[in-house]
């Protein structure tokens, strides 16, 4: 693997005086699918929101602390600079505009200058990744399935053009077959060259595509290998897979 896309290094999140991440340091290679597993109320959706600086770490006086991509430090820019560096986020709960149709979601997607420019390469990348999205692209989004709403935000973070795509709990609330459908979309997605980072409850599914993972209890990271190798954890059987 190349260098370090993304490299957080012992960050501290507070929500007004309640801290939420304590000294997290995480990394992701260039290729990678990372996940990030733990119970719910652990830090995963902040830690996800803190990389596209929705929420801020705290100010530190120690060299090296924050949040860096490809080597830059990223935590004092604008959420809209940090989308127009190439990271992209779909939030938990498959975001759209129920009131605009399909096709029109996706246009949506593009509204930075490089997606602007490589807009129509884009939609039909993300319709033969999403036929049925090409289907129902007039259809209202409000008038889609669970399992289309999130192929179609998905789609949306896919116009972007990001090189880092960040996923909060993608397989949420969908049925089994949407839920295979997009671990599936999730690794071809990858290997078209998006580096994932992914926060998911479905653990095995998502241990099992992952190259690496992370473990976040209580705001610390307290496990870090190679996905499979994860999945062979007594603890991480025992607290995630009920084995």
């Amino acid at each position: 693997m190349a260098r370090d896309m993304l490299r957080i290094d012992r960050i501290d999140v507070f929500h007004g005086d309640v801290q939420v991440l304590r000294n997290i340091s995480l990394k992701v290679d260039q290729g990678e699918i990372v996940t990030v597993i733990g119970p719910n109320g652990s830090g995963k959706s902040t830690l996800l929101r803190t990389i596209v600086n929705l929420n801020r770490p705290r100010k530190s006086g120690q060299t090296g602390v924050g949040v860096f991509y490809r080597g830059n430090r990223i935590d004092d820019l604008s959420p809209e600079e940090t989308v127009r560096l190439g990271i992209g986020i779909v939030p938990e709960g498959a975001r759209v505009f129920p009131e605009m149709d399909v096709l029109d979601n996706l246009k949506m997607g593009s509204y930075i200058k490089k997606a602007r420019e490589n807009r129509e390469e884009n939609l039909g990348k993300v319709l033969t990744l999403f036929p049925r999205l090409g289907e129902r692209r007039r259809q209202k989004a409000r008038t889609l399935s669970g399992g289309e709403r999130q192929m179609l935000a998905l789609g949306m973070a896919l116009m972007s053009s990001p090189d880092l795509l960040l996923l909060d709990e993608p397989s949420l609330g969908l049925q089994p077959g949407f839920v295979t459908r997009t671990f599936e979309a999730i690794q071809e997605i990858n290997r078209r060259g998006v580096t994932l980072l992914l926060v998911e409850q479905n653990v095995g599914a998502s241990l099992e595509i992952s190259h690496r993972a992370y473990v976040l209890e209580n705001g610390r990271m307290v496990m870090e290998g190679e996905g499979k190798q994860l999945l062979s954890s007594p603890h991480i059987k025992k607290a995630y897979l009920a084995l």
